[in-house]
């Protein structure tokens, strides 16, 4: 089957190598003019790493990776964690964004990776799907998957009138810095005063990452680095994340990432007989619950599974599409509860609540 993704990020990538597991001829649209990725490190669950492993570079992304044991904090230091919970509720894989989308395109094939190439459009047709570019050209498919992100082309004509929404007052800054002195086993996450929380993390033995949120965030003034640190200063009483407070003012302002959080809202449906979306052009989540990238992975999974069960393409998208969209049913619960939680007590629990019914509820795939 001919396939084409639009979208080579972290989601459009994976889709394409797991896909070709199954035999589909494989093309990937990515309008950038290389493989790179937005952000800095991201955060896998184990329910993402089975899918790597089915890929065949599970073992590479744990060598590229840290593993983080998380631990939650007061804006005074004192550890937190939910009573009863269990110790692989709090334990990922930190792993180094443009590292991994190297890795995944060098899985894929670089030959099947088309650079440049600015999707602007498809036609549906009964045999076939058609991708319109913005220079013209025109390429010809038999499923079409929309990876392209929030702001998806694909999406905005599946489902017209379902541009990505504003998080209203919801901010989030982070950078890659070189590792120093910080303690190695990071404060990741540190919930303080404003609504506002963040702390760090090593990414490798070099490099540290380092990221702060805030909700209801007001007015922005001064420049990123400025903006940042005052609202990092919430997340720091007695001495408590001076290292974090150091990192942020020695971080050169072009290094900082600034984003307003957008989120997809809950869509009617998310294929077509011939299209499908994935990832966050199905259901861009805020990244507060820092899961989204392991949840687009899973979707890769189950539409992979739907296809190789399924001759009939609509019929394998329906139940790809059913399938997810419960899921995120309840996912959007979850990170409701989460985004509300009052103090770094309730935050740990509710945290724990749905980092152990993501993994204990994963598909099989």
């Amino acid at each position: 089957m001919r396939t084409v993704i639009a979208g080579g990020g972290l989601v459009g990538l994976t889709t394409a190598a797991s896909l070709r597991l199954i035999g589909h001829e494989v093309t990937v649209l990515e309008q950038a003019p290389d493989v790179r990725a937005a952000g800095a490190g991201i955060g896998l669950w184990p329910n993402a790493l089975r899918e790597f492993d089915r890929i065949g570079i599970g073992a590479a992304v744990r060598r590229m990776g840290r593993e983080i044991d998380t631990w939650f904090f007061d804006a005074a230091g004192r550890p937190v964690r939910a009573p009863g919970s269990e110790a692989s509720d709090h334990r990922f894989l930190l792993v180094p964004r443009p590292g991994l989308n190297n890795l995944l395109a060098d899985a894929v094939g670089r030959d099947r990776v088309l650079l440049g190439s600015h999707v602007t459009g498809y036609t549906e047709k009964k045999s076939e799907a058609v991708v319109s570019f913005a220079d013209g050209r025109e390429l010809r498919t038999d499923l079409l998957i929309g990876a392209d992100g929030v702001h998806s082309r694909v999406r905005a004509q599946l489902v017209p009138g379902s541009d990505a929404e504003v998080h209203a007052g919801h901010y989030a800054w982070r950078a890659m810095v070189p590792a120093g002195g910080e303690r190695p086993e990071g404060t990741v996450l540190t919930v303080g005063r404003d609504r506002t929380r963040g702390g760090y993390a090593r990414v490798s033995e070099s490099q540290t990452m380092w990221m702060v949120n805030q909700f209801e965030a007001g007015p922005l003034t001064g420049g990123k680095r400025q903006r940042a640190l005052r609202r990092a200063r919430s997340l720091a009483e007695g001495g408590w994340h001076d290292d974090l407070l150091e990192m942020i003012a020695g971080t050169p302002e072009e290094a900082i990432l600034e984003n307003q959080i957008m989120f997809v809202p809950p869509l009617p449906r998310w294929a077509s007989a011939r299209v499908a979306l994935i990832g966050d052009a199905a259901h861009g989540l805020s990244p507060h619950i820092s899961a989204g990238g392991t949840l687009g992975i899973e979707d890769a999974g189950v539409l992979r599974a739907a296809l190789a069960g399924e001759h009939d393409t609509a019929k394998a998208l329906a139940r790809y599409e059913a399938a997810r969209t419960a899921r995120f049913d309840a996912v959007r619960e979850h990170a409701a509860a989460v985004e509300q939680a009052s103090d770094a007590a309730e935050f740990a629990q509710r945290y724990a609540a749905f980092s152990h019914w993501m993994l204990t509820t994963a598909p099989d795939t």
